[in-house]
């Protein structure tokens, strides 16, 4: 790329780079914002400012990071999610906007199973960089909220970003529900590993490349953790109770089968996401 006067020659010059490569241009924008420490309408207003050479430096090393598939979030250090920032690094997946679904999912049927500002025990497992977690404790502050991870790195990420957030988590290391095993809960979530391996083939080269695997893939085709899910929570729930989770979209029979036949007498629903697409199971157990 070559050198330009102002902001809007110098990315307009780089969004066409990021064409060529097989990137968004629209990631131009969003580095530039980083580059200026601003937001977009920040930004507009200074879209004919000149850009000093150290600047443009850094702006086209970003570019050229991302152009190489470094993703735009890795690169700036941050996601937003459900209207806050979160910080992200390799060490956990960039929090998708189809998870901010399965948090509205989730406190919706809260609301009518335990009524508002009551005082419920809630667990994310598999947290990551602890958006689900964090989340839940802003929009329901009553709450006492437990996060889980079985990688300590994604553990001390989630602290950074409960820290940033102003947010009382508490978080602690291990599998599945094996640090939540002594204790009754009444509502539990989760986005776990859900892809079959065989599916990598299928995958963008910048999320394989660069997003940690042991949050993407699981076994049995995917399904490995919601049958663990299903089996190990029946003697950790309060009653009534919510668990819901995330799943991949052709999942949702197999997943709901799982909890079905764990609590038979509950209500298990496949929830489709803003796409039509399954995305969600959730089971009450109010009985």
């Amino acid at each position: 790329m070559m050198k330009h006067k102002t902001i809007f020659e110098a990315l307009h010059g780089a969004s066409s780079f990021l064409v060529e490569n097989g990137r968004d241009e629209n990631a131009a924008r969003l580095l530039m914002q980083h580059v200026y420490e601003t937001n977009y309408s920040g930004l507009m207003m200074r879209m004919h400012d000149k850009i000093s050479d150290e600047k443009l430096m850094e702006f086209q090393k970003y570019v050229e990071e991302h152009a190489k598939g470094r993703p735009v979030q890795y690169i700036i250090g941050t996601e937003e999610f459900f209207g806050r920032k979160f910080k992200v690094d390799e060490s956990v997946l960039i929090p998708r906007p189809e998870t901010e679904e399965l948090i509205v999912g989730a406190l919706e049927r809260m609301k009518k199973l335990f009524g508002e500002h009551s005082s419920v025990k809630i667990c994310d497992i598999g947290t990551g960089s602890g958006a689900i977690a964090i989340t839940m404790k802003k929009e329901w502050p009553e709450a006492q909220v437990v996060a889980t991870d079985i990688s300590e790195k994604a553990i001390e990420t989630a602290k950074k970003n409960a820290n940033h957030l102003q947010t009382e988590v508490e978080f602690r290391l291990g599998d599945l529900t094996k640090p939540i095993a002594q204790e009754k809960w009444d509502v539990i979530l989760s986005n776990p590993p859900y892809i079959a391996f065989d599916e990598a083939k299928e995958m963008s080269e910048i999320v394989l490349d660069h997003e940690p695997h042991n949050a993407l893939f699981a076994e049995e085709d995917g399904l490995i953790l919601y049958r663990k899910l299903s089996e190990q929570l029946p003697n950790l729930l309060n009653q009534p109770a919510l668990i819901g989770v995330e799943i991949g979209h052709l999942q949702g029979e197999a997943v709901a089968k799982f909890f079905k036949t764990s609590f038979p007498e509950s209500k298990v629903e496949i929830v489709k996401d803003i796409n039509q697409k399954n995305r969600m199971v959730f089971c009450e157990i109010n009985v």
